[in-house]
Parts: C-alpha cells; sequence; structure tokens
C-alpha cells in the first residue's frame, strides 16, 4: 500500500507543474470577516456544463449569501491528473465532482473522500426516497462518498437520417454486433461518410464483455473476469475490420477532434456514435438541427450487456473544513428543481421522483428524448459491475495505449490481448 501511494504522489508531483495553468482558482478556501465561507469546488465537461454550472452556482449562492464558491474546472482529460496533483499537496477542493468505478474506488482506497453518512442522516443532504440502488453507487466499504448527480447509461447514437436512408430502423434496440458492422459498412458505402465513430475501449470493452456474460474484473477485484483472451481479440478485429473498410476512422482521425461538440456525428460524418447518454445535451446543441436518435448498444444479449450508472458523483474532500457548508451544496443540487431546469440532464436524469415529475411538463426536447431512453434501458439492462480495483484507471489506460497500437499494426489481435493480460497481472502484483 506505502508503495502504491507514493507512485501515486511521485505521478502527482510531476504532474502539478504543467497542470497549474489549468483553469480557475486554487486559493484556499475558508471564512471571511463577514462570515461568509468560500468553498473550492471542481469538475469536468463540455464548455456546455461549465455554462450551466456557473449559473447552478449563481442560484445556490442567491439562496446561500453565507457561503460562495470558487470554481475549477476543465475537460475530461486531464482533470483525475489535476486531482492528483492536489491530493498530493492535500490542496483538494471542498466539493469535487467524481466518477464511479475506477476513480471513486482508487481515492477510497487512499482515504481522500469523507464519509457523507452522518451530513444524509442529520437531515443536510435529503436523499430520502432515492432507489437504495442508486445511492449504493456511491458507497465503498460501507461508506457513502459520493452523491450521484443523475443516472446515465450508455447510449447508441445515430444520425436518423443517415440510418434512415439505408433503409435501417434501430429504435427498438434490436440489433446484433453482426448488424452493426454491416450497417455501418453500408451506410459508409451509401454516403462517403464513416458509418461509425471508432469505439472507446474503456468502457464499451466492458459493455462487450457484458453482452457475452463476462465482467472485466473477477468478483473481488483482483483480477480480470474473463478466462479466454478470444474475447478481446474478437473486440480488436472487429474494429480492424471496419477500420480496413472505411467504414470507421483511425486513431489519427479520432486525436483531432476538439471535444463532444466537435465529434464526427455532430459534423454528419459519421452515423453511429456509441457514449454516456447525459452527453446527448451536448450532442443535440451542436448538430445544428441534425436528428440524432437513441438505441440500446448492439448484442444478441444487450439486456445483460446494459446498466444503469450514476452519471458521475458529488463528493466532499476528507482534508475540507467545511464539510457541512459542501454537503449544503448537494443537497442544493439533488433537491431543487432550478438546477435540473438550468442543466438538463447534462449530469444524468434526476435521482428524486418528484423532481423527475415536476420537471416531465416542461422537458426540452433533448431531455425528453434522454427521459424516455433511461426508461427504455431501465426495462433492458442488468445490475452495474462495482468491483473495480483501486488500480482499474491505470489498467483502463494500459487497455487505450494496447487499442492505439493495435489499430496502428504495431501489435496483431492476438498479441495485443496477451500483453493486456499480462499488464494487468504486472500491476496487480505490485
Amino acid at each position: 500500500m506505502i508503495k502504491k501511494f507514493l507512485i501515486f504522489s511521485l505521478m502527482a508531483v510531476m504532474l502539478a507543474s504543467v497542470l497549474a495553468a489549468c483553469s480557475g482558482s486554487e486559493e484556499a478556501s475558508g471564512e471571511d470577516e463577514e462570515g461568509v465561507t468560500t468553498l473550492r469546488m471542481t469538475w469536468w465537461g463540455s464548455q456546455s456544463r461549465h455554462d450551466q454550472t456557473q449559473e447552478i452556482i449563481k442560484a445556490f449562492e442567491e439562496e446561500n449569501p453565507d457561503i460562495k464558491i470558487e470554481s475549477e474546472f476543465t475537460g475530461f482529460d486531464g482533470y483525475f491528473e489535476k486531482m492528483a496533483a492536489q491530493a498530493s499537496g492535500n490542496n483538494l477542493p471542498d466539493i469535487m465532482q467524481q466518477n464511479f468505478g475506477e476513480y471513486l474506488n482508487q481515492y477510497a482506497d487512499k482515504e481522500l473522500l469523507a464519509d457523507l453518512t452522518p451530513l444524509v442522516e442529520d437531515g443536510t443532504i435529503d436523499v430520502e426516497g432515492v432507489s437504495e440502488t442508486i445511492m449504493e453507487s456511491g458507497k465503498k466499504d460501507g461508506k457513502l462518498l459520493g452523491i450521484p448527480t443523475g443516472t446515465n447509461a450508455l447510449t447508441a447514437f445515430y444520425n436518423k437520417d443517415m440510418v434512415e436512408a439505408a433503409g435501417l430502423d434501430l429504435s427498438d434496440g434490436e440489433w446484433t454486433w453482426e448488424e452493426y458492422e454491416e450497417y455501418a459498412t453500408a451506410i459508409s458505402e451509401e454516403t462517403g461518410e464513416y458509418g461509425a465513430r471508432l469505439m472507446e475501449p474503456k468502457n464499451l470493452f466492458e459493455y462487450y464483455l457484458r453482452e457475452k456474460g463476462e465482467k472485466l474484473f473477477n468478483e473481488d477485484g483482483t483480477g480480470l473476469g474473463y478466462e479466454d483472451d478470444q474475447l478481446l481479440v474478437d473486440y480488436f478485429e472487429r474494429n480492424l475490420a471496419l477500420e480496413e473498410k472505411g467504414a470507421v476512422p483511425n486513431y489519427d482521425t479520432i486525436q483531432q477532434i476538439k471535444g463532444v461538440e466537435d465529434e464526427l456525428i455532430v459534423r454528419g460524418e459519421a452515423a453511429f456514435d456509441f457514449r454516456w447518454s447525459n452527453q446527448a445535451t451536448a450532442l443535440d446543441s451542436s448538430a445544428g438541427g441534425k436528428p440524432i436518435g437513441m438505441t440500446l448498444l448492439p448484442g444478441e444479449n444487450n439486456d445483460q450487456g446494459m446498466y444503469l450508472k450514476p452519471a458521475m458523483l458529488w463528493s466532499v474532500s476528507e482534508s475540507s473544513e467545511h464539510k457541512e457548508e459542501a454537503a449544503r451544496f448537494i443537497d442544493f443540487f439533488v433537491n431543487n428543481v432550478k438546477v435540473y431546469e438550468i442543466g438538463g440532464s447534462d449530469r444524468g436524469v434526476p435521482i428524486k421522483e418528484e423532481i423527475r415529475e415536476e420537471l416531465s411538463a416542461d422537458l426540452s426536447e433533448t431531455d425528453k428524448k434522454v427521459f424516455e431512453y433511461i426508461e427504455m434501458v431501465t426495462e433492458h439492462s442488468s445490475p452495474i459491475d462495482s468491483n473495480f480495483p483501486p488500480e482499474s484507471s491505470e489498467i483502463l489506460g494500459e487497455l487505450q495505449k494496447i487499442d492505439e497500437l493495435v489499430m496502428y499494426g504495431e501489435l496483431s489481435a492476438e498479441e495485443g490481448a496477451e500483453q493486456f493480460r499480462s499488464t494487468v497481472e504486472r500491476v496487480m502484483a505490485r
């Protein structure tokens, strides 16, 4: 454990100088002479999320004049490196946007997050009526380390015009991987554009395994959850075959994309894009009126592969001297309908039924689409896997690197699958 913490700290120190230029203030939080407490708060996201969150903070401060929030935000890339640097300096923000799975468990392992259980029990954070399944997603080792911002699910976004031009109807979510490959190829040949965006492996290989009845990690989080490397070979080879046909782009194209608003589906240059449902707002707002539909991911057993997850979580740092004030913001976010009127479904569908009902009569077209999609996934999904080990963010980063090497032809699919297994075994053995 000590060795792992030293590695974590060393990486953080190396990154600190690079990340010092990231947006926002890093002044210490505290209370001024007039009794106003200043909190530091950080999140990742698109520009539209940044704008919405600033508006939500303004609404909170108007109702809570004794609290001022200094905001810090970035895109997802670099967010957790910045958090690692701040953790190393014992300078984590009071309130932080946290990610379910690999990152929550990593921070929990280092005891960097406050247990919010007492603040729920004394009523500072009101989560009455929220599904216990939803609340469980923020727990680790019996501690409540994050409050979900909303409910989320993987989605097959698709350009309705391009799909309908090919004579396809995907609205019921019943399509196999073979049909996905057939459709992506046909659309590419018909339109001259990409049939699909190249899948990113961090989330989609896990889905691919679940759909096959397997898991990425074993039950106690001490190793891989699948025995047959042919599963990863098949995943690689599906992408390679589509890339060779020109139906999906290579990494040279992917690496030029400047965020969600710049994605190929937004530009009308790809028909399919698999990503999280809460990104519908950013996609629709940037797509210039292109009709973008949402349906289940492919697979003969996609009921088994699909799952609901917290879009993200709000956590409070263990080092914060103002945990109660930080909890008051989380309570505001969860229970005030203004938050969702401003932010829509960008951080997921609200976790409280009364908020969902209050919003239902006046939803935007995008939010209505997302709400209906989450209902669809609720009926076609299985419980989420929560057995991510603390090392999983590093492991998923290695999977991303190996995926690139395979797609560039520097490793065969078989070599990539073998290298991933040996890498996981090495990381887990440290």
